[in-house]
Formats: structure tokens, C-alpha cells, sequence
């Protein structure tokens, strides 16, 4: 199946059904309004000489236009490929890396998108979403001219979106998605979280994170859902939102969520029509995920994905169920993927015991233009997370880092999420994030990074958790930011704290 075809489902289903909002601007589209806008929008495309497998970029902040020119893209079998606004400085790098044909942008970020396509041969259009500019189309004046479309291409085969790793340890790649593994493992998602056709999905995340994707789009429209998309999200706003909307799911990350804790408790009670939340990004610190549980009464579903697979690893249960806060355990794999734990020679690890999560059954093509680094990532029919994890009995996934990021001090590995959620049990620790440098004595050094709302002392605040961990603190520097460095995704910019931690 194509991943527009879910759109045109729905609205064969129930054409006036609400489709998408969207919340900045008041905007909202029918599920039959959204499929004229996704073919004015193909067919302002293709006019501009968009063909099947070109590349479309996507510069811009959450809104309607977004969505609509996502799905032009899909509709004539191109590949979307989108850049977080928040890279504005190294757009360059990404305009090199796939070659567009077309740039889609937002007004403000006419000069760093000008500036980054003179050098770049491929580029035949810049289109801004709000009107004309110097030596750009508009989108709006292209939309209304109802341009006509070719057929569809109907390959569920082809690659339809570009997605980009988060860069937190490097340089982001982009992870080619094709249509029907990922509308597969979207259908999948939907049915784990018992999405329908009443359901009012929330997601103020970036758009051009493949979280997005796969948690506030895709498994929505399988149902004909409701999808609600914000772009200037505060505490305050995004509260009131959830209230106007009626919105009953909340895809976000961690920051997020605790956001939306904390300003429950404020206020005094949840999002009145809330079911569940959904966290990706990374895991969810304990004591958000009991917050949650224990204050609002409402499940925090975490998600343990990449950009690479077009779905999830693993995705927990829109249930309460203490076990999830008792445990660090993400969530059971799903339907669509085969989930080991495997040894680095492919074996299999005994149950409980931890290895290298990998999985098969459908995940990216590849990363494009990047053969070596593709081959690194998937090997022998599977595609090797690079995370490290265990899982039980009952075939529940815990991760417990990245293999890059373990840190072998002086003879004992340390697992740095250990240390990163005793940390952030400390009263004024809102976060935390280690990292490790060269050491001649003891192989490397950790450093921990705390985002503390008061005044901290490092070696108080080691001692009150010296208890709880199995490492030597003592080697261990912490230091106080007022914020920690976060990547376009929500996630913590460890490659940054590794730089900073050089120099402590």
C-alpha cells in the first residue's frame, strides 16, 4: 500500500470527517479537502518538473502547507526529504547530500535556503509557502491555479521519504523510507495503540522528525483519524490546545510531556479528553513515566524507534500497568518485526542477557548516497540498531544505550543511562547526559552534564547517589548547565557535551 492511499481511504470512508488542524493557524481540512489539496499540490509539482524518485526538501516550520506538500510528493511517486528549520547553518550540507529539484520553504528562511541552493546544480524551483519572494514560485498562487497531475505511479515499492538521523554522535544521514514496509508498520502501531475513526491525535513535535511519521500521521489516517500539527509550542499554548481540541492522544517527546506534567499540576487536572500519550526520542526518564501513571492517571506509551526503521523496535501498551514504571522496559516489538538480541557474531544471546538489538522484516532501503555506512547498519538480512539491550520472558525490550556511547572505565563498562536516570532522581536535576573522554590512567574519563533549576554541588550530588549505581563515582566530574545542548528532534547533543567535557 502507498503511504497516500491511507488519505484516500478515509475519505472514501467519510469524505467530511476532520482530517488535519492546524493549531497555529486555525486551519483545518476534511479528509476530501485534504485529497484536492494533495493533488493542487502534486500538480504544482510536477509543473515545476517534478518526476518519480526526484527529491522535494522540505524547509519549514509544522503547518498545513507542510502536510500537503508531503503528500503532492507522495502522489507522484517523488521522495520527500526533510530538513529541521533549526539547521539553517548547515542546510547546505543536506541540499549536497540528496540533490533536490525542488525546494518547498517558509518566508523567513528565505536567505539561509537562497544561500544554500546557489551552489547546488539539481535545484530548478524554490517555492515559498507564503506567497511570491525574489527568485522563488508560490505555493499558494500554484495551488490555485489546480494544475493538472499525472497518473499515479502506484509503486509501493519506491522510496517515498527521506528521513534524517538526529546527528546526536555525528553527522545525520538520511534514511530512505519506502511506501509499504513503513504503511505496514504505521497499520501496526495503529492497531497496538487501538486507534479509530473518534480518536483526536496532538502532535507539536517537528514535522521533519520520522517520530512524527510514524506516531501522529500515518497510523491515524489508517483509521481516519483526527491529526492536529503545532508549530510554536510553549507549556501554556500547547495546554490550551489540548483542552480546545479535544485532543484524546499526544505524540511527543520527553521534554514534551513534561511540559504538559507540569502544567497539569499547575492547573490542577489533565487534558480532559486525554486517553494516552505517546514519548519518542529517546527513553523516558522514571520519573516522568510515574508522574504519569501515579498523578495524571493517564499511560505513558513509550516507543523505542530510529529514523532508519520507519516504525518501532518496540511500543509499549495504552494501558496502566506498574510494571512499566518498576521497569526500564520500552515495550513489546511489533507485528511487522522480528526483534533479537544478537551477539556480534550474530548468534543469539540467552534470554535476559544483553546484546545488540537487531531486527528484520522491514526497515529503511538504505541510507542515500552513503553504500559504506549502509552496509555497516544492515548486514545479513538484519538491521544492526547499534543499541544496546536485553529482553525478558515476555519479550519486552529494554535499551540501554547506544554501543558508541558505553564507557569502558578503568576495566568495568559503564552503561550511561544508569548513571543519566540515578541522576535525574536528585532534587533540581531536570536532566542529565554522560560522556566520556581519553584518560591515560583509567581509559576514559565520565563527565555528567546536569540542567539543574538550583545551585548543585558535584560531590553531594554523587554521594546521594552513590548507593544506587555499581560504578566508582569517584572518577566521575558532574557539571551544572542552566540547559543542556538538545538536537532539532528533542534529543540530548551528546557529540556537543563530548566536546565541552574535552575541555573540563
Amino acid at each position: 500500500m502507498l503511504m497516500h492511499t491511507l488519505l484516500l481511504d478515509g475519505a472514501n470512508r467519510d469524505p467530511d470527517h476532520a482530517c488535519f488542524h492546524w493549531v497555529d493557524r486555525n486551519r483545518s481540512l476534511t479528509y476530501a479537502e485534504a485529497v484536492g489539496a494533495m493533488e493542487r499540490a502534486a500538480g504544482a509539482l510536477h509543473d515545476l518538473g517534478v518526476r518519480p524518485g526526484d527529491r522535494v526538501t522540505i524547509f519549514a516550520h509544522n503547518g498545513m502547507d507542510y502536510l500537503v506538500t508531503m503528500l503532492g510528493c507522495w502522489r507522484l511517486g517523488a521522495i520527500c526529504a526533510l530538513v529541521n528549520v533549526k539547521f539553517a547553518g548547515e542546510l547546505a550540507y543536506y541540499f549536497a547530500d540528496h540533490e533536490p529539484t525542488v525546494v518547498v520553504y517558509t518566508h523567513d528562511m528565505q536567505e539561509p535556503v537562497r544561500t544554500a541552493a546557489a551552489g547546488i546544480a539539481s535545484i530548478r524551483a524554490l517555492v515559498c509557502m507564503d506567497g511570491p519572494q525574489e527568485g522563488a514560485h508560490s505555493l499558494p498562487a500554484l495551488m490555485a491555479a489546480a494544475l493538472p497531475v499525472p497518473a499515479d505511479p502506484g509503486n509501493e515499492d519506491a522510496i517515498a521519504h527521506l528521513s534524517y538521523t538526529s546527528g546526536t554522535t555525528g553527522r545525520p544521514k538520511g534514511a530512505c523510507l519506502k511506501h509499504e514496509p513503513t504503511v505496514r508498520a504505521t497499520r501496526c502501531i495503529a492497531e497496538r495503540l487501538q486507534i479509530t475513526a473518534d480518536d483526536v491525535s496532538f502532535g507539536p513535535s517537528a514535522l521533519s522528525s520520522s517520530y512524527q511519521l510514524v506516531g501522529n500521521l500515518l497510523p491515524q489516517l489508517s483509521h481516519g483519524a483526527a491529526i492536529n500539527v503545532m508549530g510554536k509550542w510553549t507549556p501554556s499554548t500547547g495546554f490550551d490546545a489540548l483542552e480546545a481540541r479535544g485532543a484524546t492522544m499526544l505524540i511527543a517527546n520527553p521534554p514534551i510531556l513534561t511540559d504538559v506534567f507540569n502544567e497539569a499540576a499547575a492547573r490542577g487536572h489533565a487534558p480532559s479528553k486525554l486517553r494516552m500519550s505517546m514519548s519518542g526520542g529517546g527513553p523516558v526518564p522514571p520519573l516522568l513515566k510515574a508522574g504519569w501513571h501515579e498523578k495524571l492517571k493517564l499511560p505513558l506509551v513509550e516507543s523505542y524507534g530510529q529514523s532508519e526503521l520507519g516504525g518501532f523496535v518496540a511500543l509499549g501498551f495504552p494501558k496502566l500497568d506498574r510494571k512499566d514504571i518498576e521497569t526500564r522496559r520500552a515495550g513489546m516489538p511489533l507485528p511487522d518485526k522480528e526483534v533479537r538480541i544478537l551477539n556480534a557474531d550474530g548468534t543469539e544471546v540467552p534470554n535476559g542477557a544483553v546484546g545488540e538489538i537487531a531486527l528484520r522484516g522491514g526497515f529503511m532501503w538504505g541510507y542515500w548516497g552513503k553504500p559504506e555506512k549502509t552496509a555497516e547498519t544492515l548486514r545479513d538480512g538484519w538491521l544492526w540498531t547499534g543499541d544496546i539491550g536485553s529482553m525478558d520472558r515476555q519479550g519486552f525490550v529494554t535499551m540501554l544505550g547506544r554501543r558508541s556511547e558505553l564507557l569502558h572505565v578503568d576495566g568495568k563498562t559503564w552503561y550511561p543511562r544508569d548513571v543519566e536516570e540515578a541522576l535525574s532522581t536528585v532534587p533540581g536535576v531536570e536532566q542529565a547526559a554522560v560522556v566520556g573522554v581519553p584518560d591515560a590512567a583509567i581509559a576514559t574519563r565520565p563527565v555528567a552534564f546536569v540542567q539543574a533549576t538550583l545551585p548543585l554541588d558535584g560531590e553531594e550530588i554523587k554521594a546521594k547517589i552513590a548507593d544506587a549505581l555499581p560504578y566508582d563515582l569517584s572518577v566521575m566530574t558532574v557539571v551544572s548547565l542552566a540547559e543542556l545542548p538538545m538536537t532539532p528532534t528533542g534529543k540530548i547533543a551528546k557529540a556537543e557535551l563530548a566536546a565541552r567535557a574535552a575541555a573540563v
